[in-house]
């Protein structure tokens, strides 16, 4: 064989191919991208077509495109890659920020991580999984109760907060490009979906018409109508006897209708054959994606379900029509974030490995893990800590010197990370002696001889810094975890693992003094220790700064500001059975007993106080707005920064409304002695009720604004401090 020849005649004919596909109209990036999409998608054959709409789609050699894996994460930082990258906070813990506007910048920084990653690999022609640009993220489910594991992916127990702090991440991930997402971002899981972990896949839940609107569906709203999020999951569970990936109410009658939704939808990881495996809805793989795709889902999370589409359409049970109509949809995205366009046109094709742990995405991962953690309590001042006085420190407790329990889950992996021991001996030096002591594990009992031996190590510290609480080993996902507490990802009690009670007891028998840093992705009931231990920190799982944030709390080079974004109950007989999607006497909202710290509860090292609220003394439907202001003032000695929150009630109604509802927060900056007058803008959505119904609606009577450090609820022995005054909210008369 001639094989110059040979080579010859395949470099010819490679050349004209390439040339014809650029002939084609979907290559041209001055057509409109449904015109583009129309001419890619008149060209796919019926199993072409299907294997678009697997989230793990092949090649199609012929016409230039290349394998495109859908699945990627990017919860807080670009997750599960082999690059290393820069990790924030759990999303839990960034939410106690109540920080939007720094999360905004938080997601950008993670786009642009992410779109790095993306054009090496392009460069590299690796289509593998964890590299694409379709992040699913985030989770604005509502953390209804702290025993579901995954309520750490979420932003907390209010609606409000959700909505606000989601679509700052949508804003940041997807940019501000009139022609390209620099990222897509992904509502999920929609919808009325937080646990249990070990029924996802076949539990069905019925709540009421104003529970759906009150709390379940006001943050996907915010996200879809609101921030344009590019594309939405939906979830394991049915809803009202129909899996939500396949629910008229939810997928056509709300999000398709109502909310006029034109992104994507992807079902969650097997969710399809959950339909006739789990739920026994259909009959076979067929029906049930012909189903899932008459309601609107476009993408498969998997890889067998929606190939009987083909069968399917062979059958008559689906037309290829509406086969095209999710197609449309899922290569729209990939024409928005300029998947097929020359690299040139792209203005974020350009943005190099370099980005990867950029000093500014550092200095952000360190800014939000400061202002994540909540000082509970701080007892004669005892916090921060003297690094002049202390002469010998011990630290001690499971999480001390667990990398893990910083980096949460769905996450990546930082170059660089101390764990809180490695950082509180890096924060001291040679001024003080640091020992490490054990002590117990999470769950795992002691006996009375190891107590014993922890102790006698213990003596003679100035301060024992016991740090603890759980780790994302024990609550998550669906995890085959089987502990004292725990089940299958999900807890079995909120109290913190009394092996861990037991060893600050045993330090307090002792007069040990000990600060107490919890580390969590929910909430915890710690009743003894809210009573006996004399300053307690959460600290979350802070990312790649979280063993640093905690130094600078504890030393005093950060003040603490962060904000509970979820109520913290004293026992779990304070809680409704957890299958239980009714909000009665859950969260802030809906519980009337005594929480052991509220929703929007944290202390400073300087004290702030409320005064001179300002507003109308009436209002109606006419208003499109309502002017609040509050002063607030730093009396303390030290600069702090306060989250003011602004509360809404309405009192003395017959119908149901919350017992008090977040309805603004910003973050303030002040100077020990500074005051400075804030304005909030309430608007009538704000100032409204949801009905039965599930229709927004001005009630007349009085409506209570109240602003201040935390939500205004049966709390504490010390009364909360804030502001408080009456609107009458006056409905115009019927002619």
């Amino acid at each position: 064989m001639n094989w110059k020849k040979h080579f010859g005649i395949v470099a010819l004919f490679v050349t004209c191919n390439v040339t014809a596909q650029q002939q084609y109209l979907f290559r041209n990036p001055e057509l409109p991208i449904d015109q583009r999409v129309e001419d890619l998608v008149s060209r796919l054959t019926l199993e072409e077509k299907v294997k678009q709409m697997l989230n793990n789609t092949p090649s199609i050699e012929r016409l230039g495109i290349p394998a495109y894996n859908w699945w990627n994460e990017c919860l807080h930082g670009v997750g599960r890659s082999n690059y290393k990258v820069t990790v924030f906070p759990q999303a839990i813990g960034m939410a106690a920020s109540w920080n939007d506007v720094l999360l905004k910048e938080v997601a950008s920084s993670i786009a642009d991580e992410g779109r790095a990653i993306y054009n090496d690999t392009q460069r590299k022609n690796d289509y593998s999984q964890y590299h694409a640009l379709t992040y699913w993220t985030p989770n604005i489910n509502i953390f209804r109760d702290p025993r579901w594991g995954r309520g750490q992916e979420t932003y907390g127990e209010d609606p409000f907060l959700t909505g606000k702090m989601g679509k700052a991440f949508v804003l940041g991930l997807q940019g501000d490009n009139p022609r390209y997402l620099k990222a897509s971002a992904c509502a999920k899981h929609y919808a009325i979906h937080s646990g249990p972990e070990s029924s996802r896949h076949s539990f069905n839940t019925d709540v009421t018409t104003y529970d759906l609107w009150d709390t379940y569906l006001p943050a996907f709203r915010d996200l879809v109508v609101d921030a344009e999020v590019s594309g939405v999951m939906c979830a394991y569970n049915a809803f009202q006897g129909q899996p939500c990936c396949g629910n008229d109410l939810l997928m056509q009658s709300i999000l398709r209708d109502k909310w006029q939704f034109k992104g994507y939808v992807t079902s969650d990881c097997g969710a399809i054959d959950d339909f006739y495996r789990h739920h026994k809805t259909h009959p076979d793989a067929a029906s049930a994606a012909a189903d899932a795709v008459f309601h609107g889902t476009d993408l498969d999370c998997g890889q067998e379900a929606y190939m009987a589409l083909i069968k399917a359409v062979k059958e008559g049970i689906i037309t290829e029509k509406q086969v095209d109509v999710s197609l449309k949809r899922l290569f729209t995205i990939r024409f928005r974030l300029g998947l097929f366009d020359p690299l040139e046109k792209v203005p974020y094709s350009n943005i190099p490995i370099s980005v990867l742990e950029c000093a500014q995405h550092k200095e952000l991962a360190k800014r939000i893990a400061q202002e994540s953690i909540v000082l509970l309590k701080n007892e004669q001042n005892l916090l921060p800590l003297s690094k002049e006085k202390l002469k010998k420190i011990v630290v001690m407790g499971p999480n001390a010197d667990n990398k893990d329990a910083l980096l949460g889950n769905y996450n990546g992996f930082p170059t660089h990370m101390l764990t809180p021991l490695q950082a509180i001996r890096e924060r001291v030096g040679n001024k003080a002696e640091v020992l490490f002591v054990e002590g117990p594990d999470h769950v795992d009992t002691a006996t009375a001889d190891m107590f014993q031996k922890w102790v006698a190590q213990a003596k003679g510290a100035d301060m024992v810094i016991f740090i603890g609480g759980i780790s994302p080993q024990l609550e998550g996902e669906e995890m085959p975890v089987s502990k004292d507490g725990f089940s299958g990802g999900d807890r079995t009690t909120i109290t913190l693992p009394a092996v861990q009670t037991e060893m600050m007891k045993a330090l307090a028998a002792e007069k040990i003094p000990t600060v107490f840093v919890m580390m969590t992705g929910s909430a915890l009931a710690i009743p003894w220790e809210a009573n006996h231990v004399p300053a307690i920190l959460n600290a979350w799982y802070g990312g790649q700064y979280g063993g640093e944030a905690i130094a600078d709390v504890l030393f005093g080079d950060y003040n603490p500001s962060g904000k509970l974004p979820v109520t913290f109950y004293a026992q779990d007989s304070d809680l409704p059975d957890f299958n239980s999607y009714d909000m009665t006497g859950r969260t802030y909202r809906y519980f009337q007993g005594k929480a052991l710290y509220p929703f929007g509860y944290g202390l400073s090292y300087t004290d702030f106080a409320y005064s001179s609220l300002q507003m109308p003394k009436s209002c109606n439907q006419t208003d499109k707005e309502i002017k609040v202001e509050v002063t607030v003032k730093n009396k303390g000695n030290l600069a702090g920064e306060e989250v003011v929150q602004l509360y809404v009630s309405h009192p003395g109604q017959k119908v149901l409304t919350p017992l008090t509802s977040l309805k603004g927060f910003q973050r303030v900056n002040l100077k020990a002695g500074e005051s400075k007058k804030l304005s909030f803008l309430l608007t009538a959505k704000d100032l409204s009720c949801v009905d039965e119904n599930g229709n927004l609606m001005m009630l007349p009577g009085d409506i209570r604004i109240y602003m201040g450090g935390a939500a205004p609820v049966a709390a504490l022995a010390t009364p909360l401090k804030g502001a408080e005054g009456t609107l009458k909210c006056v409905l115009p008369q019927k002619k």
